[in-house]
């Protein structure tokens, strides 16, 4: 099984509920107004503590989660939320590249700069709720890099179906592409995963895994950028 939350991915039936919690309420307030653009979400509720927003709004699809809580990090609120089944974005000011993989690894689904605008904000939190990746402008610009000492050697068909994992929904969608066995995808992302472990880069959570492929140079971020406009925004078929 995969490490990601299992919650069952949003369909379109329904708008998308999101939670924002944030300790500005002018924030809040923005984030509110870009998203109230967007038919397709609707927000059941905001604040600055995690729990009560949830305990308002536990139906919510997506938590959006400022990093910095009244001076405090929140890594390890977000590992209690994600491992609880949560899809949490993180939208924070700090950007550095290893503040970025460190929410990744702690099982944020997605990373998003306060400096970006409403389109990624809006594109990022639909690619969530379809449990899809959506890598950002800074996401992307953090993790491309020259190739890395301990960048693990993936083969031909570990790197196929990586990417094509990244693009899609499900590892069944994938082995079709492929024309392989959904247990012989299961394998070549484990061993993908095996290899970053090896060489002291865990990746246990998809959205990690991405960013690290991409820090790596192994996938680029248009080759997933070409395919998150169906992801954001295209409505699926019945």
């Amino acid at each position: 099984m995969d490490a990601d939350p299992v919650a069952e991915p949003v369909t379109g039936a329904r708008p998308v509920g999101v939670a924002i919690v944030d300790d500005h309420p002018v924030v809040i307030d923005g984030v509110r107004a870009w998203l109230a653009t967007e038919p397709r979400l609707t927000v059941l509720a905001t604040g600055d503590d995690p729990d009560e927003v949830l305990r308002e709004a536990p139906e919510a699809d997506v938590v959006l989660l400022d990093l910095r809580l009244h001076g405090r990090m929140m890594i390890d609120k977000l590992a209690e939320l994600s491992a609880a089944g949560r899809r949490v974005v993180v939208y924070s000011e700090h950007s550095d590249p290893a503040t970025m993989l460190a929410v990744l690894d702690a099982g944020a689904v997605a990373f998003l700069a306060k400096h970006e605008g409403r389109e990624h904000c809006v594109a990022t939190v639909l690619a969530a709720a379809s449990d899809r990746p959506y890598v950002s402008p800074t996401l992307a610009g953090a993790m491309v890099g020259d190739p890395r000492p301990d960048r693990p050697a993936l083969s031909d068909k570990e790197r196929e179906a990586l990417l094509l994992w990244f693009q899609s929904m499900s590892k069944a969608s994938v082995a079709r592409r492929m024309q392989i066995s959904e247990h012989t995808v299961k394998q070549y992302v484990d061993r993908a995963r095996i290899k970053y472990t090896r060489a002291g880069r865990p990746a246990a959570t998809k959205a990690a895994l991405l960013a690290r492929a991409i820090e790596d140079g192994l996938v680029r971020p248009e080759e997933i950028g070409n395919y998150r406009s169906y992801a954001a925004y295209d409505r699926p078929t019945p």
